[in-house]
C-alpha cells in the first residue's frame, strides 16, 4: 500500500518546497485555465456576438395619432462598438418636396426611401409624439451581422434607396422583414398571431376602430376593392409593425430570433375620445331629415329637394369616376375590382344636370336605379367585398330621392 502511494508523494513534496511568490503564480495559471475551460463550453453563437461589436436590433414603434401613423412602424437599429456608432435604418420615408407628390401619391407611383438617422434623434421624435418604442435584439452571429450592416449601408446610398412603396405588400415593416428573413442563415418558420382567416380589411379596422377613427375607417373602406377581403397569409399578416414584432417573439426556442426585448420608452394606452358623430350616426340624421322635408308640400321644400337631388346625384356619381379611376389608372394593387360601383354609379353625374327632366329616358333611368339599388340592398352582406355599413343610409337615400323622382312623373 504505502509504495502504490510513493510516487504521487514524491510528485507532491517539491511543491511544498515553493515559495509564497510562485504559489500566487501558480494560482494565477489555474484561475486563467479555469476561465477558458468554462469559456468553452459557452455556445458559439454567443462569443460570436461578442466578437461582431455589432448589434443588430428591431425597433417596433407604437400607433400615433395621425392617419399615417395610426398602423405603427417599424425600423432596423444597428449599434456598432468598433465604431462607436448608433444608426437607425428607416424605411418609411418620402419627399413632400417631390415634383407631382400628390398625382404621384394618388396613382402609387410615388417612390419611398430607406433614410438613416442618429438613433438618440429617432428616439426623440417618436417621445416627442408621445408614442412608445420596443426593441427587440436579434440573434445573429458575426457573418450575419456584417452581411447585413454592409447592405443596409450599401442600400442607403442615392443610387439605391428608392422603392416603389406598397402599404399592404412592400411597405416599411414588410421591408425590414425580409432582411432579417434574407440575412438570417436557417431562419425559423414564423408562427401566425393572428386568428386563422383574417382578412386585410379586417385587421386594419382593428386599428382604425381602437383609435376611433371612423371617417378615416369610412374612406378607406371607399377606395379599397376586393383584393383587401382576400384571407391574409402569416407572411402577408406581417405588414403590420406589432405582428411582425409578435412573429419575432414566437420564434421557434431551437432557433431563437430575438435575444432580448425591452420597452425604450414607458408608453402608457390611453383611451381615445369617441366622437358622437359617426359616418352611421350622421348620414341616418341626412336621411330622416331629407325623407322629413320630403313630406313636405311647401314651395322652399321642392326648390331644396330639387337641388339636393342633383348634386346628391352628381357626388355619388363623381366617387364612382373616382372608382373606375382608382382601379384603371393606378398602381395600387387593393383597390381593383371595387364593389362600391354597384351602387355608385359613374352616369349619375351626367343624369344630375337632368334632375327636373320631363323626358321619358329620365323616367326609365330612375326606374332602373331602383330596381339596381333594391338588389344592392338585398345582396348587401353577400358582396364579395364587405361593404362598410355606415354606407347604408346613403343607398337608402338614393333609392327614396330614386323613387320619388319617378313618381313625379
Amino acid at each position: 500500500m504505502n509504495q502504490k502511494y510513493l510516487p504521487i508523494k514524491a510528485a507532491v513534496f517539491p511543491i511544498v518546497q515553493f515559495s509564497n511568490f510562485q504559489i500566487f503564480k501558480l494560482k494565477n495559471v489555474l484561475l486563467r485555465l479555469f476561465i477558458i475551460c468554462i469559456s468553452a463550453h459557452q455556445p458559439i453563437s454567443t462569443l460570436a456576438q461578442d466578437s461582431s461589436h455589432i448589434r443588430i436590433s428591431l425597433l417596433t414603434c407604437t400607433p400615433g395619432d395621425e392617419l399615417y401613423s395610426t398602423f405603427g412602424h417599424s425600423a432596423i437599429r444597428i449599434t456598432d462598438t468598433s465604431s462607436r456608432s448608433d444608426i437607425v435604418f428607416n424605411y418609411g420615408t418620402f419627399n413632400f418636396d417631390d415634383p407631382g407628390f400628390y398625382i404621384k401619391f394618388i396613382r402609387g407611383k410615388l417612390l419611398y426611401f430607406v433614410s438613416t438617422a442618429d438613433f438618440d434623434s429617432f428616439q426623440n421624435e417618436y417621445q416627442s409624439t408621445k408614442r412608445g418604442m420596443t426593441e427587440q435584439v436579434l440573434n445573429l452571429n458575426t457573418t450575419e451581422k456584417i452581411a447585413l450592416e454592409d447592405f443596409l449601408y450599401t442600400n442607403a446610398k442615392e443610387q439605391n434607396k428608392f422603392y416603389k412603396y406598397d402599404f399592404f405588400l412592400d411597405n416599411c415593416t414588410t421591408r425590414v422583414r425580409d432582411i432579417i428573413v434574407k440575412y438570417k442563415t436557417n431562419y425559423p418558420a414564423f408562427k401566425p398571431v393572428m386568428p386563422k382567416g383574417t382578412r386585410f380589411r379586417q385587421a386594419i379596422h382593428e386599428y382604425l376602430d381602437k383609435n376611433g377613427k371612423y371617417w378615416s375607417k369610412l374612406g378607406i373602406d371607399l377606395l379599397l376593392g376586393a383584393p383587401t377581403d382576400a384571407i391574409m397569409t402569416t407572411s402577408q399578416s406581417q405588414f403590420l409593425p406589432d405582428n411582425l414584432m409578435k412573429a419575432l417573439d414566437s420564434s421557434n426556442q431551437d432557433h431563437q430570433l430575438v435575444v432580448s426585448a425591452n420597452q425604450l420608452y414607458p408608453f402608457t394606452e390611453t383611451n381615445n375620445k369617441q366622437s358622437f358623430f359617426t359616418p352611421m350616426i350622421v348620414f341616418s340624421i341626412l336621411l330622416i331629415s331629407i325623407v322629413a322635408i320630403s313630406l313636405s308640400a311647401n314651395k322652399k321644400a321642392t326648390i331644396f329637394l330639387n337641388g339636393f337631388d342633383g348634386l346628391l346625384f352628381f357626388l355619388t356619381g363623381a366617387l364612382g369616376i373616382l372608382f373606375v379611376f382608382m382601379w384603371t389608372s393606378t398602381d395600387h394593387s387593393m383597390v381593383k375590382n371595387n364593389f362600391n360601383l354597384v351602387w355608385a354609379w359613374p352616369v349619375h353625374v351626367i343624369i344630375a344636370f337632368f334632375i327636373n327632366s320631363k323626358k321619358s329616358g329620365v323616367k326609365k333611368y330612375f326606374a332602373i336605379a331602383i330596381g339596381g339599388l333594391i338588389i344592392v340592398l338585398l345582396s348587401w352582406f353577400f358582396l364579395p367585398q364587405q361593404m362598410n355599413n355606415a354606407l347604408l343610409p346613403i343607398v337608402l337615400l338614393l333609392l327614396y330621392r330614386s323613387i320619388r323622382r319617378y313618381q313625379a312623373f
